[in-house]
């Protein structure tokens, strides 16, 4: 046994320490990115925002208004042909789609059976809850060498040498955050965990010295958080909550008080394995929640809200494109976020 004694942050432990700026306004400021990946060679633009592969978030709704955006969004884990053929406008926004997969046979032969005859796609992501196991790194190698054209996204880890692994065997983006998600209960029910903001420091650290990228998945609250990711060195940041409880995620819409609201649940929760899987195995326990949020409306709303807060982050710092943030970012420790006092409970 050994403890680290170095201290380890998340978002609401730190500020941006704003620094003098010749930027006008707001408008000024790019959010663009361009990447070329390490293994695949493919080059994609847009703004490095992922919807996160969850129920009412991953959803090909969702994918279609954020690609207006030139957003990425991961689809489920249960998007299948059959799905994905019903889809009039995929071809249209296949470059902002990522295809989700786990690790089993089956998984696998789904994602095989979608590419044989839609081979436009060009991101996988593959994704389990604990990246740290053997048999991860070796799916990866195996789904490199038989796609080596494709942009695979493999997560999730969070320190740098198991970065480092995943990329060694052939992933071109480490997604990272174990336990950081609000629909998450990880920490709670194993103890297992790693403050997100020093995770997305030393990961992307590790990554991009091997010319590979990082995703940081998980913990944003509010837009600042979202910015605060990319000034922690982040290539995409993905968002599961702040995406959640909008109309194009096809969730049921529940009446209470007057209010409306749509259930929200984490991908490892009761609902969604007794939804997708028919129940939690008995060697098992549930590492998510479900919630009610309040209906959001439109999520084209939700967009222009980040990208304005981002925007304005960016502004303080003196940073006239999102390229440059994290060049121009200093963190201040600080002992809360905001100031709470009129906050509705």
């Amino acid at each position: 046994m050994r403890i680290e004694e170095d201290i380890k942050l998340d978002y609401s432990d730190v500020l941006f320490r704003p620094k003098r700026s010749t930027l006008h306004s707001r408008k000024e400021v790019n959010l663009k990115r361009t990447y070329k990946f390490k293994y695949s060679n493919n080059e994609w633009s847009g703004i490095p925002i992922i919807a996160a592969n969850m129920d009412g978030v991953g959803e090909l709704g969702v994918a279609k208004n954020l690609a207006e955006f030139e957003i990425i969004t991961s689809l489920t884990k249960q998007h299948d042909v059959k799905m994905i053929k019903r889809c009039s406008y995929i071809k249209s926004i296949f470059q902002h789609i990522a295809l989700s997969t786990g690790t089993s046979d089956k998984d696998f032969k789904r994602i095989n059976d979608i590419l044989k005859d839609h081979s436009f796609f060009q991101f996988i992501c593959i994704d389990i809850a604990n990246g740290y196991s053997d048999h991860f790194s070796k799916f990866v190698k195996s789904v490199r060498e038989k796609y080596p054209t494709k942009t695979i996204i493999a997560g999730n880890v969070v320190t740098a040498d198991m970065t480092q692994e995943l990329i060694l065997s052939g992933a071109d983006i480490v997604k990272v955050g174990i336990g950081p998600g609000s629909v998450c209960t990880t920490r709670i029910q194993t103890g297992v965990g790693y403050p997100q903001l020093s995770a997305v420091i030393e990961c992307s650290d590790a990554a991009h010295g091997l010319g590979a990228h990082i995703i940081a998945d998980g913990g944003c609250t509010c837009p600042g958080d979202v910015a605060k990711a990319f000034g922690a060195g982040a290539d995409f940041v993905m968002l599961g909550g702040m995406f959640a409880g909008h109309d194009e995620g096809k969730g049921k819409i529940v009446k209470k008080n007057g209010s409306k609201y749509i259930e929200f649940y984490g991908s490892s929760s009761n609902t969604a394995v007794k939804k997708h899987y028919g129940g939690l195995s008995d060697y098992r326990s549930s590492e998510g929640k479900t919630v009610r949020l309040k209906y959001r409306g439109k999520i084209k709303d939700t967009v222009l809200n980040i990208l304005g807060g981002i925007r304005s982050s960016c502004t303080y710092v003196g940073a006239p494109s999102l390229k440059q943030l994290s060049k121009c970012t200093t963190f201040v420790r600080v002992n809360n976020q905001h100031n709470e006092t009129f906050d509705q409970k």
